[in-house]
């Protein structure tokens, strides 16, 4: 895409430009710029039109009106709730870090157009190449963590720093078994390139790794604050959580990014389990997007359907469910990988096998472990419970 840009400006400026040494570098820069426009657009678009299809899916789903009062079948709620939150007060705390403060939207949203950099969208479609990209992706989607410290930290707010600390363990617990569960598909593929991960995919990774996938897409819910990992806020403390002194367009960054985030989360699963834009007959950029749409229904669908965690729960699954079915899916990758070698025949098929046969029956295992014991009903019908008395145990000296 890069290229395809360059080459293009190259071709129309060099003839109003004069030749210079620095002509190449300029037109570089302003093809980066143009690139980052369009992604950076291109997903602003999706994150409304994902909040309207959520809206409206959670509508079916709960049998009742979704929107519908803004454009046809409610398209444009969106965007008016988009204008809303720009002209909105912007208030900041007296006693806040106001560097910090104002930072931290910056650091949540940033990283997630960051991501789609490295994301092929189509066959030959996409920002750059790096040779390590998958651990591009790790690494730019640990900065989130940094977003919520800092948040609550410069408000100077006990509740958001309370959030704060619950969301950062929360994200610390999810990042371990999300890269771990690459782990498989690394062995298999022998690169770190999102590139050659997506050329490898003859069969989707979601069928010759489905541990990995389970693993991976449970992790990036909790990671993308998704039901029912959205432990932001807790019912006791009534607030926002870690934004509870955001307002106007800031707090708007802070959803934005969550959105965001939710479609970066589907384009990398696409990418990596669904083999992204390949497949028959249609463009490959309809492939993806097929895909990615599948996958966000999959997220909107769980959040409609599963309560929230409580915070032990959440934790227990991370450090007692997901973190040992990814240890497992390793090491019997590893066996397999080895006992096969690349150039085998039937290779892919073997490992299928034996990840279906070794690795699957565990998620059941796990489950059965980390299910919390029924509740004991007890009989209150018998006890007898003294509403007031004639004598009170504490009577005032002289009464």
């Amino acid at each position: 895409m890069l290229n395809f840009v360059y080459e293009n400006l190259y071709k129309t400026l060099e003839f109003f430009l004069p030749d210079s040494f620095l002509i190449k570098e300029i037109i570089f820069v302003f093809s980066g710029l143009i690139i980052a426009f369009i992604i950076i657009n291109a997903v602003l678009v999706g994150v409304l039109l994902l909040i309207w299809g959520e809206r409206r899916l959670l509508g079916r789903f709960q049998q009742r009106s979704g929107p519908n009062r803004w454009g046809p079948r409610g398209l444009l709620v969106s965007t008016a709730d988009a204008i809303k939150v720009m002209f909105k007060e912007d208030i900041v705390p007296e006693e806040a870090d106001k560097y910090i403060f104002n930072l931290a939207p910056l650091l949540l949203l940033i990283p997630v157009f960051i991501i789609f950099s490295v994301i092929p969208f189509a066959v030959g479609l996409y920002a750059v190449n790096i040779n390590v990209s998958l651990l591009f992706i790790l690494a730019v989607t640990s900065i989130s963590g940094l977003s919520i410290i800092c948040a609550a930290w410069a408000s100077a707010n006990r509740i958001a720093i309370f959030s704060a600390l619950r969301s950062v363990a929360m994200l610390i617990s999810y990042e371990i078994p999300v890269g771990l569960s690459l782990v498989g598909i690394l062995l298999i593929t022998e690169s770190m390139s999102v590139l050659d991960i997506v050329s490898y995919q003859k069969i989707p990774f979601i069928i010759i790794q489905p541990v990995a996938a389970f693993v991976f897409f449970l992790g990036s819910l909790a990671e993308i604050n998704r039901t029912p990992f959205d432990l932001t806020e807790a019912e006791s403390e009534l607030a926002a959580g870690y934004q509870n002194d955001y307002s106007g367009m800031k707090w708007g960054l802070f959803y934005l990014g969550e959105f965001a985030a939710a479609i970066a989360t589907a384009s990398v699963f696409t990418t990596l389990f669904l083999g992204g834009p390949n497949g028959p007959v249609l463009p490959s950029i309809v492939w993806f997007t097929v895909k990615v749409v599948l996958v966000l229904f999959m997220i909107i669908w769980i959040r409609a359907t599963w309560p929230r965690f409580r915070i032990d729960q959440v934790l227990n699954l991370a450090w007692k469910g997901l973190f040992e079915l990814t240890l497992i899916n390793i090491v019997v990758t590893s066996i397999v990988v080895i006992i096969w070698p690349e150039g085998s025949d039937n290779r892919l098929i073997y490992i299928t096998i034996a990840n279906w046969i070794f690795v699957v029956p565990f998620i059941f295992i796990v489950a059965k472990v980390l299910k919390t014991s029924d509740y004991k009903v007890t009989n209150f019908n018998n006890q007898n419970y003294p509403v007031g008395s004639a004598k009170p145990k504490f009577e005032k000296e002289g009464s």
